[in-house]
């Protein structure tokens, strides 16, 4: 049932030609498209109930984000409805849950993950936005170059170092010195967030000083699933209207369906939408179940996923040639996509050896 609610709601408020149009304007937002998301209930999934979401489980919440990613549904459904309050929920602050998560499950408020610094890799090690104490309040210098869905948020969860580690803090999109400016070029809602001795109080540190990474990699471990299933959604649909092209576009008097070739690139495009799907429900069930350690699960899905939206589409661009290389084509909207998600949290070679630690711990 929420399967078909969530697909109905994509059908009715996403079609191809609004898809297209705000991939277009790059922002890859739509605020009254998000407040209809957010009145439907798909912000606040994993929210609990007591303030104001569905309070479901994370297959609840995979359920739905396979469908909203057939669309691929643009706006920071992931980023602000899930990402935002599982770093929340797993700081332990009642007082910054009591504050945020109502907000965050209605729409009201739109946080958006400003992790790593360099755009190239993802890890502690990145996180180069200094922190500092002056006067009883904290002051944030640094620049992170691409944020997901920085120009729909009200706010940012800041990753900034001091002596003490890597710390969370929370800063508003107004605070003086935050400056949000557009990634220009074939980006999909990716933008660039600069903080000039911006200043903040202490009560916006989410969880303990120094533990922002560790808060994250908590937050992380139940939620990347919700990720890979967008995907998954993704590659559902590259599939679906790539066969249907296949079978309607007639060469040398035949549909190119009957082409070896292109047949190959229709096997080799499902192999991967398969493998994601199958990997990320294996992970599912070990996460949830409790019956394994499900942290391994969680990487390798991340890693197959990503790597799978990612070719899909190359494989669906060998079937289209040309056509779907127009910004109005459903898979170019994809393409551009599933090349923002690919470093997003964590490019496959990333979790691929965190897969392995889990495996394998060193001594």
């Amino acid at each position: 049932m929420l399967q078909q609610a969530v697909a109905d709601f994509v059908r009715r408020e996403a079609p191809n030609d609004r898809i297209a149009r705000i991939f277009q304007q790059q922002n890859g937002y739509d605020v009254t498209l998000f407040r209809k998301g957010a009145e439907a209930g798909w912000l606040g999934l994993m929210i609990p109930e007591r303030y104001g979401g569905q309070g479901g489980s994370v297959t609840d919440a995979v359920v739905a984000f396979e469908e909203l990613g057939r669309a691929p549904m643009p706006g920071p459904f992931f980023s602000s409805g899930i990402l935002a309050p599982a770093i929340v929920e797993a700081s332990g602050s009642a007082e910054h849950a009591e504050r945020l998560l109502p907000g965050l499950a209605s729409g009201e408020i739109v946080l958006t993950l400003a992790g790593v610094d360099s755009g190239l890799g993802w890890g502690p090690e990145l996180v180069e936005t200094t922190l500092s104490r002056s006067g009883g309040e904290l002051v944030l210098n640094g620049r992170k170059a691409y944020v997901h869905d920085a120009e729909a948020a009200t706010g940012y969860i800041v990753l900034a170092r001091d002596e003490r580690g890597v710390s969370a803090v929370l800063v508003e999109r107004g605070t003086p010195g935050v400056t949000v400016s557009r990634k220009e070029g074939l980006f999909a809602a990716l933008g660039e967030v600069a903080f000039d001795n911006v200043r903040v109080p202490e009560s916006a540190l989410i969880g303990q000083a120094g533990r922002g990474w560790d808060i994250l990699e908590t937050a992380l471990e139940r939620v990347l699933l919700v990720l890979c299933s967008y995907k998954v959604g993704g590659c559902q649909q590259i599939f679906d209207f790539t066969v249907e092209y296949s079978r309607e576009r007639v060469v040398f008097g035949q549909p190119i369906g009957r082409f070896q070739r292109v047949q190959d690139h229709i096997v080799d495009l499902a192999d991967s939408m398969d493998s994601a799907r199958l990997i990320t429900w294996e992970a599912l069930w070990k996460l949830e179940s409790g019956k394994a350690d499900a942290s391994a699960a969680v990487h390798e899905a991340k890693a197959v996923a990503s790597q799978g939206y990612y070719d899909v589409c190359n494989f669906s661009h060998m079937v289209h040639a040309g056509p779907g290389t127009a910004l109005e084509h459903p898979l170019m909207q994809h393409s551009l996509l599933s090349r923002a998600l690919y470093q997003y949290l964590g490019d496959p070679a990333y979790h691929k050896r965190r897969m392995m630690d889990a495996l394998f711990p060193r001594a």
